[in-house]
């Protein structure tokens, strides 16, 4: 009977600590859960804005349109940047609180090198049930801080404001740095559009080579599928190859440039550059007049380096830098990506063959 009795109070013993296990545990997990409702945004379809700034004094403000994003209200944002952060919003989960040991020393990191973020939603002021949603109106959901990877690289740190425990953040099944999705520098959310045009709504096309003036020429949208090829150097009206100007026109839906370096390139380098001959100038016109024009120059080719095509010069054939946006960004360009619409006149004129280089090799058609 007495041994009975001793087998009953282990195993009631065992049941009251395995209770307190699982209750413990739940509670952990509870708060865990929590937690990263604070870091998450679950609806990334109601998010209208995004702010972001650093210890360096770098700002950017995402604000959602109807078909787009803009940046700090003056440029159109990157749409797959802004898909990117909107993706990692939604997928962030909190990993585990940093430990004990460490914890102080994490915070002071967050307070002097994180990237302070702040997510405003569309939200309804009545919400019954989560069925009946009234009075909708802008609302900053979630502040938090974003600090570096941990040493492994499993995750990031991350602080929500006001709080006073930090977390370790990560994305399932992703390893790597999720920090650098939450840049504040400003040139990282820039659209890298140069020319996004319809053809028709296109009314002129006007190209001048600083190196061969008669190669420079305007080509006017007449309507119905009409053009009119000017050449400018002496004003003169040419018969034009109708195939060629129709693929010039369609070629301005898209053209993008590779890097920007307004902010990054010492401004007496800069200087230095635009002031030296350019070599094209072009100027696309809208049919309502909006003018969009863009200022090549060569790139020079840095001793022992060579181009794309194995070639050794003072000029890199593969890329130039430009002027854009009316002059106020300067930019680096792919020549394979701009070379369709930097023809010369003599190119669109009726009855000459298109010609290709292909290295020493010249395919007339």
């Amino acid at each position: 009977m007495k041994k009975n009795n001793r087998i009953t109070i282990i195993i009631a013993a065992l049941l009251v600590v395995v209770a307190g296990i699982l209750i413990w545990n739940n509670r952990y997990l509870s708060t865990i859960q929590g937690e990263s409702s604070d870091f998450q945004v679950w609806d990334t379809a109601s998010v209208t804005k995004i702010y972001l700034a650093d210890r360096r004094n770098q700002e950017s403000l995402l604000e959602r349109h109807e078909h787009s994003w803009t940046l700090n209200g003056a440029y159109k944002a990157h749409s797959k940047q802004v898909q990117n952060l909107l993706t990692t919003l939604y997928k962030i989960r909190v990993k585990m609180p940093v430990s004990v040991a460490s914890h102080d020393n994490i915070v002071k990191q967050l307070a002097s090198q994180s990237t302070k973020v702040e997510v405003y939603q569309r939200m309804p002021r009545i919400n019954l049930f989560d069925k009946i949603k009234l009075f909708y109106h802008e609302k900053r959901t979630k502040v938090f801080y974003v600090g570096d990877a941990t040493m492994d690289s499993s995750g990031t740190f991350m602080l929500k404001e006001g709080a006073d425990k930090a977390y370790i953040v990560y994305i399932p099944s992703f390893r790597g740095f999720i920090s650098t999705r939450f840049t504040a520098n400003p040139d990282d959310w820039r659209d890298h559009t140069v020319f996004h045009e319809n053809m028709a709504d296109i009314q002129s096309v006007e190209i001048d080579f600083n190196e061969d003036p008669e190669g420079g020429f305007r080509i006017d949208n007449m309507g119905k599928h009409q053009y009119k090829l000017t050449r400018l150097c002496d004003n003169k009206d040419l018969p034009y190859d109708t195939l060629k100007v129709i693929n010039l026109m369609s070629s301005f839906s898209d053209l993008r440039f590779e890097a920007l370096f307004t902010n990054t390139m010492q401004q007496e380098r800069i200087d230095s550059i635009t002031s030296s001959p350019y070599v094209h100038y072009l100027v696309v016109t809208d049919k309502d007049g909006n003018k969009q024009d863009m200022k090549t120059f060569k790139k020079l080719v840095l001793n022992g380096v060579t181009d794309m095509g194995g070639e050794y010069g003072d000029v890199d054939h593969d890329r130039m830098y430009a002027l854009i946006e009316g002059g106020k960004d300067f930019v680096l360009i792919q020549n394979y990506v701009f070379d369709k619409v930097l023809h010369d006149v003599r190119y669109f004129e009726a009855g000459n063959p298109i010609r290709f280089e292909m290295g020493t090799i010249e395919v007339f058609e």
